[in-house]
């Protein structure tokens, strides 16, 4: 289909009526209204907060839908998104835009089926059925040719009865991928961290041979058109693979593509092994081509990024030195930093992007949580070049600014987290989040001949970010850097009731050292700064009286500040407390 970049005005205006009263019948032969009329809608000014490269243009779709997973794109440019959970109204949501100015004017929610275990985590389309799943099923509709909502009934294509099986459930996330011979593919993912006999006991040995692997840790193969499928009747096709929740078929070399997510939190379950950096930054996420067969090496290996191979994993004597016999084990394509979150994964196949992006891949890291007391990193879109069936060159940032702040203390922090990625048919990326629902359309407006590496240059230094670089062990130790400006705001506004030494005056003010208030929940905590508090109180047994008065006054980051240095110090050992928290408990005051 030949798409256009300039229309004179009143062939435009001829196009585009007839565009829009034959939209229904050009969808469903597989044409589309708005590559008829061969013009892109306008981008946002500030392209709906997103820093792309030059020549690229977003408009935001929609703003909030909801808690948006991943999405899908009909022939005819209406948008499918699967919710994270299953709401009074559905548990997915469809959009179209009706008059080609890049926002949805129909919004509709829909979806009547249930399932206990929800946590949306699949939308795709295939052979002109709607596939989505939730955490436990596999479901499809047929598409209603000219309908937004599908009027066929609910098939249920696969059903995880993983509420009956004795390891657990973890990792269940149930992303889906077709091949082109009728199979389906999905991942059953570990129940556990490192499937030890009670999952995630510091120093705990793994088990050796790993009984989870029988049904977890891998990616079955099944009928794409069957109904009522089980797991036993799918074939296991690859294993030794923790979590999966990006995963695609790359129709260029026709194999399935994948991405791990890494084992979590290193030093919490060995502190005299690894530190908080190695853990804030290993194991690493890894991409992997997924052949028939293959063994990544989950529970007994992980990949390390800096050192460029696969180690033992300490719950099977290794040390972080260790290699044992992980060369024999499937290895990356590439390593991608520890704890990025890949959460969505896509082949581009379009033409209105540069002839660069042909054929690459597209990954969406929805962001780290557990990275403390370093940034949290991810939260952007990367492009990876890609030839033969490899990549063809480094990776590059594609999209970022979905976080809105320079440096993530907290996840709650982030404003959006990109999640799933789609294309449209005229060639579109569309890019969903989500902390509210938003929806991107990423358009090319510039010269396809001409993008290069001026285009580029800028989105190189953003490899410098704080949610992107490797951190400075020293320097990018934010827990410092909070504790002192909290130590100052505690002790300018807190120290004369409570004490420099947390300790309270054994009269009025309570103790903050060892309170259960304090190091307790989180949005109480906040709560008290921003009404304050009087009347009887009783803390580690007793009884006080005294009248705390309102800190509303404070700057948001000086809350997060203050609360931050009492959860942390005088003997507690709290979690930290970011902005974001802070602004959520505002919202619902």
């Amino acid at each position: 289909m030949k798409y256009f970049t300039q229309t004179p005005f009143a062939v435009l205006s001829k196009a585009k009526s007839l565009a829009l009263s034959t939209s229904l019948l050009l969808g469903s032969i597989g044409f589309v209204s708005y590559d008829m009329v061969g013009k892109l809608p306008k981008g946002d000014a500030d392209n709906g907060g997103l820093v792309l490269p030059g020549g690229f243009e977003a408009v935001v779709v929609a703003d909030s839908v909801g808690s948006a997973r991943h999405l899908a794109i009909n022939q005819n440019g209406d948008i499918y998104v699967k919710l994270r959970s299953v709401t009074p109204k559905g548990g997915s949501v469809a959009l179209r835009d009706t008059d080609n100015d890049g926002k949805a004017d129909m919004i509709q929610n829909f979806g009547d089926y249930e399932d206990p275990g929800s946590y949306g985590t699949a939308m795709r389309i295939h052979n002109d059925y709607l596939y989505y799943s939730t955490a436990g099923m596999v479901f499809r509709n047929k598409l209603t040719p000219g309908k937004l909502i599908p009027e066929s009934k609910t098939e249920t294509i696969l059903i995880d009865d993983y509420k009956n099986k004795v390891h657990g459930s973890e990792h269940i996330a149930k992303p889906i991928a077709f091949d082109n011979e009728g199979h389906m593919y999905v991942p059953f993912g570990a129940p556990g961290d490192v499937c030890q006999l009670q999952n995630r006991v510091p120093g705990l040995a793994g088990q050796d041979p790993c009984p989870q692997l029988e049904e977890h840790g891998g990616v079955w193969q099944f009928d794409a058109n069957k109904i009522g499928q089980l797991q036993s009747d799918g074939k296991r096709y690859a294993t030794g693979i923790r979590s999966i929740v990006a995963m695609a078929w790359n129709n260029t070399d026709n194999n399935l593509y994948a991405l791990q997510h890494g084992r979590d939190n290193l030093v919490r379950t060995w502190p005299a092994l690894y530190n908080t950096w190695q853990s804030a930054v290993l194991p690493s996420e890894e991409f992997l081509r997924v052949k028939e067969g293959s063994n990544a090496g989950w529970p007994y290996y992980y990949y390390d990024q800096m050192q460029g191979k696969k180690l033992l994993n300490p719950e099977y004597g290794g040390d972080g030195k260790k290699a044992g016999k992980g060369l024999e084990f499937e290895q990356p394509l590439i390593g991608f930093p520890g704890h990025w979150a890949p959460n969505d994964l896509h082949f581009y196949q379009g033409d209105q992007f540069p002839a660069r992006y042909k054929n690459g891949a597209f990954i969406a890291f929805h962001g780290s949580t557990i990275r403390a007391p370093y940034p949290q990193a991810g939260y952007f879109v990367c492009f990876v070049p890609f030839k033969n069936g490899a990549p063809s060159g480094p990776w590059e940032v594609f999209a970022d600014g979905f976080a809105r702040v320079d440096t993530i203390v907290n996840t709650a922090d982030a404003k959006a987290r990109p999640m799933g990625i789609a294309m449209g048919p005229d060639g579109s990326l569309y890019i969903t989040e989500s902390v509210k629902g938003k929806i991107w359309r990423i358009m090319y407006k510039g010269d396809r001949n001409k993008f290069g590496k001026t285009e580029l240059a800028a989105m190189e230094k953003r490899k410098q970010r704080t949610n992107i670089k490797t951190p400075d062990i020293v320097k990018d130790n934010l827990e410092k850097k909070i504790m002192a400006a909290g130590e100052r705001a505690y002790k300018l506004y807190c120290g004369a009731c409570h004490q420099g030494d947390g300790k309270g005056d054994g009269s009025r003010f309570p103790p903050l050292a060892g309170s259960e208030r304090v190091t307790g929940d989180k949005r109480k905590l906040i709560e008290v700064i921003l009404k304050g508090l009087s009347g009887p109180l009783t803390v580690k047994g007793v009884e006080y009286n005294g009248v705390m008065p309102a800190h509303d006054f404070l700057k948001n980051e000086e809350i997060a500040q203050i609360l931050t240095y009492i959860r942390m110090s005088f003997g507690n050992k709290a979690s930290s407390v970011g902005v974001g928290e802070v602004l959520k408990v505002k919202s619902m005051q």
